[in-house]
């Protein structure tokens, strides 16, 4: 019995040694598998700013030809010459295509030689009429006689114009043989080759020409910014639009609005619009779609972050802010737009405060994190500018 009660007494102590010692692994565990106990994830966080922010209808618009020429023969012949290469940058006058000149200058040649025959005959008309008028006066011919000369010379008169019209419109025949740029253009392919014959306005036509400097941007806007957009435009105010081509985000064609149309579209709730740009390093192209922004005014000491910082969840968008002790808090906030990269807030953020923009996916809520650089002015900072992980 005693030696029962000693097994006992050496038994009970192990016994709260292994479970004080259960509990203890049981507690870590826990432990590790609260925020807590994670490591702090590695961020990078950038601070919230005020910046002249501009006010922007945003939408897809379509680059056009400032000017479109399509090419036509307007006599009939045969190509004898092309002047230039598909794809060439021509000049208004420059020559492009030569037809056989020598029907046309036959036909010159023929109305000349006509008028010149038509000429003498209405010369010697002419002279008749003097000497019947005179011989009237003396008695010696008859009025009807007089009369029937003098209408003879009229007659040859105004055939002699008859002839001059036909040799000035068979010289424009001629010079319609040299077929110039109107305008100055970039030239598209050939659709006619060399020694075909062409008819006068016939189609296909040649040639067509684009003037892409400058080159107009169409696009619509809805109808809700109408008012705004016509009374800035009527009362000359200028207004700017960025043209964004595909695939480049962060540098512009910069333009200006020149046409608003007459009409909204009641289909669509839409106006359409305009806009001119100089597009000397012809970065537009026509035919290409672009990403359009039209500047309508500038929101002063607007609230701005990164617009990757901005995250969405099941309640809205939020960020994650880090305080000053180095813990993320995730914080609800409004937008009200965005320009490029930046995001603008309404509600939610202050100035100064710090929100993560890269290295979300590894942040628990309320977890502690390590700032491994800050975007200041939105441009990466080496982390030996960061004091203790903070601005």
């Amino acid at each position: 019995m005693l030696e029962r009660m000693r097994s006992s007494i050496v038994f009970l102590p192990l016994f709260a040694v292994l479970i004080l010692s259960g509990c203890g692994k049981k507690n870590q565990v826990m432990a590790a598998a609260t925020p807590e106990g994670r490591p702090p994830a590695p961020v990078i966080v950038a601070q919230v700013e005020q910046r002249d922010i501009p006010v922007q209808v945003r939408t897809i618009g379509n680059v056009e030809a400032y000017q479109t020429v399509q090419i036509r023969s307007q006599v009939n012949g045969q190509i004898e010459k092309i002047l230039f290469h598909q794809g060439d940058d021509v000049r208004r006058g420059q020559l492009l295509f030569q037809l056989d000149k020598r029907p046309f200058q036959a036909d010159l040649d023929k109305a000349i030689a006509q008028e010149n025959h038509d000429q003498a005959s209405a010369e010697n008309s002419r002279i008749e009429a003097e000497r019947y008028t005179r011989l009237e006066n003396q008695g010696i011919v008859s009025h009807e006689q007089g009369d029937q000369m003098r209408t003879q010379a009229k007659a040859d008169t105004a055939a002699v114009e008859a002839d001059k019209a036909a040799a000035e419109a068979a010289h424009v025949q001629l010079q319609y043989t040299d077929i110039a740029a109107p305008i100055d253009a970039r030239a598209g392919a050939l659709l006619i080759n060399l020694g075909n014959l062409v008819k006068a306005n016939d189609t296909p036509y040649l040639v067509q020409l684009n003037q892409v400097t400058p080159i107009y941007v169409t696009f619509s806007a809805p109808e809700s910014n109408l008012n705004e957009v016509r009374h800035r435009f009527s009362s000359r105010q200028e207004l700017k639009i960025l043209a964004y081509p595909k695939g480049d985000s962060a540098n512009p064609a910069v333009g200006r609005l020149s046409f608003i149309d007459n009409e909204v579209d009641t289909t669509t709730g839409t106006f359409k619009l305009k806009g001119t740009f100089q597009n000397r390093d012809r970065r537009l192209w026509p035919g290409e779609f672009v990403d359009v922004a039209l500047e309508l005014s500038t929101q002063k000491n607007a609230i701005v972050v990164p617009t990757k910082a901005v995250q969405t969840g099941q309640q809205g968008d939020y960020v994650y802010v880090v305080t000053p002790d180095n813990t993320a808090e995730p914080r609800p906030i409004k937008t009200s737009g965005v320009y490029q990269n930046l995001t603008l807030i309404s509600d939610g953020l202050r100035p100064g405060e710090r929100v993560i923009v890269d290295g979300q996916l590894r942040v628990a809520p309320n977890a502690k994190v390590t700032v491994e650089s800050v975007l200041r002015g939105f441009q990466p900072i080496a982390p030996a500018n960061v004091a203790g992980g903070a601005e």
